[in-house]
């Protein structure tokens, strides 16, 4: 009982003469730090070293892009011109149609029978014309003949009077024979006149005239019915892809839409931009797209469209591409992404964030200008990682203080009177 008391009193004293050694030990570390003074305290603060590197271009993320659906450049309507009855189709919904292609036929019977009696009535014409012209050549020939016949038969009663009446003058012939032969000069007179007058109908006549018209008439009734007969076969209006056909022989059409051409060359990429897409994409000519599915094959629609105001049902503004497509690779309907920025104008000016110096509302940064930090404020924009875009304020090459910028005042001297080469490290301290 004794030996436990005696070790248990041990112990105690022990655990007292350890606290008395921390206590005492406590008191001389503070006694020494008190007779130290402020000065070895400052002597343990590390002043951080002023770093600058040069101001460039950072990738500050990946283009902006935006859906864009994929429509065809024009929609046409296949409509035929006529009424009747289906007997031919020859393409199908789906099927890529040129222009002038036939897609299908109607009954042309009726048509086909018009042409036929309008060839016949214009060759019934033709041959009108030609019995008038050469009637009129025959015509004109006999009565030219009797034209001279009558003024020969003239000249002779005229010589015939005149040797009469010389006779009268010499006594060998009378009155009764003078007045005779007068009679028949003026019987000359007038068979000539008759003559000439009916060649004159003759070449005024205007039977070729309305014989000529009448076949011009057949002519065109059987141009006409040619045409009215190719309408028979329906053809397509443009090249492109031919959809919402569904005819099929025996069916009954009239002069409505039995079909649509979706012309798909090029074709029109259209989509709706926000205010800040808007401004992005507003001073552009082009614009690069490509299908999710394949994102290495890029292309390039020209813009063909961009609304200058903003819609007041969508608040957004319509933009439209048109885009080459030969090999009809780009299908109506589809859906594809438009880079409304490229790569390089993802690479800007950027520096680091905690190089940023932010007082309120404003930014700064310290930039060393020869033998000297200028603070500078700083224009700043889309942030990526570890660095923020400048808008403005700064350009590639400026030498941009990235550490102990805080202890910097504007327009402080570079320490030593060194200036920092681009990229290096300076180290100086506040003073």
């Amino acid at each position: 009982m004794n030996l436990l008391m005696a070790r248990s009193r041990k112990k105690k004293m022990n655990q007292t003469y350890r606290t008395l050694a921390v206590l005492t030990l406590a008191a001389m570390v503070a006694s020494g730090c008190s007779m130290g003074g402020p000065k070895n305290v400052q002597a343990d603060i590390q002043i951080r070293p002023v770093k600058t590197e040069a101001v460039a271009k950072q990738n500050i993320g990946s283009p902006t892009e935006q859906v864009g659906e994929v429509t065809a450049v024009n929609v046409i309507d296949v409509v035929p011109k006529v009424n009747g009855e289906v007997v031919d189709v020859l393409k199908n919904r789906g099927d890529f149609v040129e222009k002038g292609e036939v897609l299908f036929r109607v009954d042309s019977k009726d048509a086909e029978s018009a042409r036929q009696k309008n060839e016949l009535s214009l060759k019934s014409s033709q041959d009108s014309y030609q019995k008038a012209k050469d009637d009129q050549v025959n015509n004109r020939k006999d009565l030219a003949d009797a034209v001279e016949k009558a003024k020969i038969a003239l000249t002779n009663a005229q010589n015939d009077y005149n040797k009469t009446r010389n006779d009268f003058d010499a006594g060998t012939s009378n009155q009764h024979q003078v007045d005779l032969a007068k009679q028949q000069v003026d019987t000359a007179q007038m068979a000539l006149e008759s003559a000439q007058n009916k060649l004159a109908v003759n070449d005024s006549n205007n039977s070729i005239i309305a014989a000529e018209n009448q076949m011009k008439s057949a002519s065109l009734a059987l141009e006409d019915s040619i045409r009215a007969l190719d309408n028979y076969s329906v053809k397509a209006p443009a090249s492109g892809i031919l959809t919402d056909f569904t005819l099929v022989p025996g069916q009954t059409v009239s002069a409505s839409k039995v079909g649509q051409v979706q012309q798909i060359d090029p074709v029109k990429i259209k989509t709706e931009l926000s205010e800040a897409n808007y401004q992005l994409v507003k001073n552009k000519q082009e614009l690069v797209f490509y299908n999710p599915d394949t994102p290495d094959k890029k292309g390039t629609g020209k813009i063909s469209y961009m609304a200058p105001i903003m819609s007041a049902q969508t608040k957004t503004y319509t933009v439209e591409l048109d885009v080459p497509n030969p090999e009809h690779t780009i299908e109506p309907g589809s859906r594809v992404m438009i880079q409304l920025t490229t790569e390089n104008e993802q690479s800007v000016v950027a520096i680091p964030t905690l190089s940023i110096i932010r007082e309120d509302s404003s930014t700064y940064v310290f930039v060393q200008q020869g033998d000297q930090y200028q603070k500078r404020a700083v224009k700043l924009g889309r942030i990526n990682g570890q660095y923020q875009e400048v808008l403005d304020g700064l350009k590639e090459g400026d030498q941009l203080v990235v550490t102990g910028q805080n202890q910097l005042k504007d327009g402080q001297k570079v320490d030593n009177g060194q200036a920092a080469a681009p990229t290096k490290t300076t180290n100086t301290q506040t003073k």
